[in-house]
């Protein structure tokens, strides 16, 4: 553990302490997810792999697996155990906020849509679901009637380059769109995947930050 991870290494400490007087506690858990923050994914799958073994139900257990899992890269794995919540639990908000995440990273728009839409009707103060629903259920048009608005609405604009430019010019509503659009014709367009995902990270950085 590095030193300037000072909480990290507590919180490690702490629940290591906690399972060596109580092997069959749930403390596993906590202590899967402090490894997984603290940048060591390969751990917390194998401690949330261990104690769900014993607690297959557990349903906080096999999020934080989850996560670790997309965190080590393995997103569908991940995306399966998350599947495996919401068979148990339709209405776990954070089950389909995970799921919204990783079909969206797949390029699976329309899923990570349904997703985050349960998401947001589940837990009110899930303001980020609300902005990726109101983004992604855009389709690739903008509201309004401006200049811009009825320029993008001729597909001749449409293009990765044109949408770039967008971003760059922190125009990030309007190249979300035009990636959309990309998008909805050729779903498996990397580039314009790839550009989408920087779209709704500036986003979700200024509604943070707003």
């Amino acid at each position: 553990m590095k030193a300037e991870e000072p909480a990290a290494a507590f919180a490690i400490r702490r629940y290591e302490e906690r399972l060596a007087r109580d092997p069959g506690s749930l403390a596993f858990a906590p202590l899967a997810d402090a490894h997984r923050k603290a940048g060591r994914p390969g751990e917390a799958i194998r401690l949330c792999r261990e104690g769900l073994e014993r607690f297959p139900d557990y349903a906080t257990a096999r999020l934080i697996l989850a996560k670790a899992l997309a965190d080590g890269g393995e997103p569908e794995t991940a995306l399966a155990e998350v599947r495996v919540i919401l068979q148990g639990n339709p209405a776990d908000a954070q089950a389909h906020r995970l799921a919204g995440e990783l079909e969206r990273r797949a390029g699976r728009l329309p899923e990570a849509l349904a997703h985050l839409r349960q998401s947001a009707a589940l837990d009110p103060a899930d303001r980020e679901s609300r902005l990726l629903v109101e983004v992604l259920d855009g389709g690739g048009t903008l509201a309004g009637a401006s200049a811009l608005a009825r320029l993008l609405a001729d597909d001749t604009f449409a293009t990765v380059s044109f949408g770039t430019v967008c971003l760059e010019q922190g125009l990030v509503d309007e190249a979300a769109q035009i990636f959309l659009r990309i998008l909805r014709k050729e779903p498996g367009h990397e580039v314009a995947h790839r550009r989408l995902e920087e779209a709704l990270r500036v986003k979700i950085q200024r509604r943070k930050g707003s």
